[in-house]
């Protein structure tokens, strides 16, 4: 479960607005793991995740509604490609990293805005064997636009600046100028 420290009505706001910008531009991720329903409905799921849900209902619909598929294509080692299970918490992973990856968009765009200019990484979710290059980014601090370009450059891959910095890793962001209240 993410705490996401600085989530409010402006922040989902914005989210929504980083989302319906996507789907207008032909950016927004699709997820090859979702199935043809998943795939038609992903846009919906997230508008109502972040307008009034969190990652735990957005992961939770997918489950339930069996929007996941059971298999998918693996590239080998050695060369070729072989079919394997979906992990069975993919639901989770992708509902984790769709609604962090909006959720840092809105508040690069927030912190942008206030002239604020930059935001701290801090570990959102609790994690049972944090990663040490994880561990290492907690506290420090990360330029909004950089980090806005590269979120919206590169949906669904890796990132340049590593944030957020792939799944399981529970770190998030938040505003650089508000995070000494908590």
């Amino acid at each position: 479960m993410f705490r996401f420290e600085d989530l409010n009505p402006i922040v989902r706001k914005l989210m929504i607005e980083e989302l319906e910008n996507d789907i207008k531009n032909g950016t927004l991720y699709i997820s090859p793991r979702l199935n043809k329903s998943g795939q038609m409905e992903c846009p919906n799921l997230l508008r109502r995740a972040f307008s009034s849900g969190n990652e735990r209902t957005l992961s939770q619909e997918l489950k339930e509604r069996g929007l996941i598929n059971e298999m998918e294509i693996r590239r080998k080692p050695k060369g070729g490609f072989t079919e394997v299970k979906v992990p069975v918490n993919a639901h989770q992973l992708l509902a984790e990293g769709e609604f962090n990856r909006f959720y840092i968009r809105a508040l690069c765009r927030l912190s942008i805005e206030e002239s604020a200019g930059a935001l701290e990484v801090y570990r959102a979710k609790e994690v049972n064997h944090p990663r040490l290059e994880s561990e290492d980014k907690i506290g420090r601090l990360v330029a909004a636009d950089s980090l806005l370009n590269d979120l919206r450059t590169n949906p669904g891959v890796e990132l340049a600046l590593g944030l957020p910095p792939g799944p399981n890793s529970g770190l998030s962001v938040r505003l650089h100028n508000r995070s000494n209240n908590s």
